[in-house]
């Protein structure tokens, strides 16, 4: 397990990565703030969703989610339809306006990392993937009320302190 001073830089670069976060939404083409961009990218990535399942994938409430559908669906990036299981809920789908506001994020977020990672290898920019998905996947657990996934055994000539990278 890592030493206290260990966490305690680990916050300070969580705080400082908001700098990271606020660059990448300087990109995100106009009309499309970090909330639906977020919808539209879940949408791209999992396929048609009730609003339900959207707002626990996005980590929000029902009527911040609520909001951010309904700035898409303004702009015709999204259909929503009624659910034929229950009439009540409503499906949401991506249209083609949306796959196209979708692609243009992706170019833009793309480039703008490709910019500033130019000087980073690409067995380092795959391992930060890694370890970012994967403290993710420890705060969905938690999230979810699952208990946190044990750490893999230390690879060979790796540190029992070190965590492994798993994919």
């Amino acid at each position: 397990m890592a030493e206290q001073a260990q966490y305690e830089e680990l916050v300070r670069q969580f705080s400082a990565f908001g700098a990271v976060k606020r660059e990448m939404a300087r990109v995100l083409p106009a009309g499309c703030p970090s909330g639906s961009a977020a919808v539209l990218t879940l949408l791209a990535r999992h396929g048609d969703m009730r609003m339900s399942k959207l707002a626990e994938l996005l980590a929000v409430d029902m009527s911040v989610t609520s909001r951010h559908v309904a700035h898409v669906a303004e702009r015709g990036w999204i259909d929503r339809s009624p659910d034929p299981a229950d009439k009540r809920s409503r499906i949401l789908r991506l249209t083609a306006a949306g796959q196209a506001q979708i692609d243009e994020l992706s170019r833009r977020t793309t480039r703008m990392l490709a910019e500033r990672l130019s000087d980073w290898t690409d067995d380092e920019v795959a391992q930060l993937t890694r370890l970012m998905a994967r403290l993710r996947a420890g705060f969905d657990d938690c999230r979810l009320g699952h208990a946190p996934r044990p750490l893999p055994p230390p690879a060979p000539g790796q540190s029992p302190r070190t965590p492994a990278i798993t994919k």
